[in-house]
């Protein structure tokens, strides 16, 4: 398997994992947020809002390598 190949798989991978990173970092906010720890919740919800950035970086790059 050459390294292109390697990317493809490795690029669908890391986009699956962190979709199901960031659904679970948006629920865990919301359960801060319902224990009235809305900070922490906010900044669980920012790190899910970088997670998606960088997902749709994954994306664009995958789309460059088909």
């Amino acid at each position: 398997m050459d390294t292109l190949e390697k990317a493809l798989i490795r690029l669908d991978h890391w986009i699956h994992h962190n979709e199901h990173h960031q659904e679970e970092y948006e629920l865990f906010a919301d359960q801060l947020d319902k224990e009235g720890k809305k900070e922490c919740g906010d900044m669980v919800r920012k790190a899910a809002e970088l997670t998606s950035q960088g997902t749709d970086a994954l994306r664009k790059a995958l789309e460059i390598l088909k």
